[in-house]
């Protein structure tokens, strides 16, 4: 961990000391804070790595955040990244940018937060750099962990006929939920243990943006129920304040950091039954075929299964394109769980471009957008 800071701020050699005190060390740091650069076991043939960067005004405000909540987030916001591919957390290196007057006091509750949060989930904080500046607070941690020799879960795995479940509750983080929320690093890792996800993203974006990046990175659409949406009591605050419809927070808001995650039929049966989390699971949709695509209600008979047309076209993909002959059907259950309706898709050649629709209560469906989406009823 090496220092810039003005000696006239704070005596900056102090704190890198009461750091190196703080941060505790085990067999996995070789060589901790002290050196150029540290040196770790890797209990892992492939090593996740993740980096995400806080700026005051931007991702918190001091005047209703405590130095400890920020320190909190700017780890366990790499945290909820490394358990969204099924892996635990293990080092880690943070860097922070602090505004001139800023005192040492100061920097400790800020490295406090950090290392509570790393403490909570078996992170070793290891490095570092510290810095001033004319301009905001400004702090970042970089991560690395590892998923125990098991293929880490991609966004791109999604397919067609995949369930899409999502963990806890969304929507009104900002209410406080965004500083202290807790990453569900023991959910991610149980899903990549037992229940095999295709695809993965933790929602920090919103529901609505990150369920488009799987769709985006696994060529695939979407249909989600609206009624299934789990929304938060502080959605439903911030909705009497705002005037908007609660499903708007959940679907929009952003920073639940919950985990957003597609599994085949039966795995996702198997996972709503078992209910080995501590937290809620919700099944919301499922994942549809590729390519620009209209869903419209299909008057015929529900059948039990994903079914070719009469003319049996299928889609093609074909580089970043789909090619599509004819319509396929394709059955889904009801959100009220009272049996299952047929949606015929209808695709045609071009683009490959993810589609999500929105099944409201009423059975109609509206565009699922991953940005600028309201919802008005």
């Amino acid at each position: 961990m090496r220092d810039t800071v003005s000696k006239a701020t704070l005596r900056e050699f102090d704190l890198i000391r009461w750091i190196r005190q703080e941060a505790p060390a085990d067999d996995r740091v070789l060589v901790g804070i002290g050196d150029d650069a540290a040196v770790v076991r890797n209990r892992d043939a492939a090593t996740l790595l993740t980096t995400d960067l806080l700026v005051e005004g931007v991702h918190f405000d001091l005047g209703k955040a405590s130095l400890a909540d920020v320190g909190w987030k700017a780890m366990a916001r790499n945290i909820s990244d490394i358990a969204a591919m099924g892996g635990r957390s293990s080092v880690a290196v943070m860097s922070a940018a602090l505004p001139r007057g800023f005192s040492e006091e100061q920097a400790r509750e800020l490295v406090r937060g950090a290392l509570a949060c790393a403490a909570e989930f078996d992170v070793r904080l290891v490095g570092g750099d510290v810095s001033s500046t004319q301009g905001p607070l400004v702090l970042s941690v970089a991560l690395l962990g590892d998923t125990a020799g098991r293929p880490p879960v991609l966004r791109s795995g999604a397919r067609p006929g995949d369930a899409i479940l999502v963990t806890g509750t969304l929507g009104g983080s900002i209410l406080g939920k965004h500083l202290r929320f807790r990453p569900r690093q023991a959910e991610g890792i149980l899903l990549g243990e037992r229940y095999s996800p295709h695809a993965m993203i933790d929602i920090s974006d919103g529901f609505a943006r990150d369920l488009h990046h799987i769709l985006e990175e696994s060529g695939v659409g979407a249909r989600v129920w609206a009624s299934q949406i789990p929304i938060s009591d502080e959605a439903r605050r911030a909705a009497r304040e705002s005037g908007r419809a609660p499903l708007d927070h959940a679907l929009g808001d952003g920073e639940d950091y919950e985990l957003l995650f597609t599994l085949d039929e039966a795995d996702a049966a198997r996972l709503l039954a078992d209910r080995p989390f501590d937290v809620p699971v919700t099944r919301v949709g499922s994942v549809a075929t590729s390519g620009p695509l209209v869903a419209t209600p299909e008057p015929r008979r529900a059948s039990a299964h994903r079914s070719r047309d009469r003319q049996g076209a299928v889609p093609r993909r074909t580089g970043r394109s789909v090619t599509v002959a004819a319509r396929i059907t394709t059955s889904e259950p009801r959100p009220s769980g009272s049996g299952s309706r047929s949606v015929t898709v209808a695709a045609r050649t071009g683009p490959l471009a993810a589609t999500a629709a929105l099944v409201l209560p009423d059975g109609t469906e509206k565009p699922l957008e991953p940005e600028g989406w309201e919802h008005t009823a």
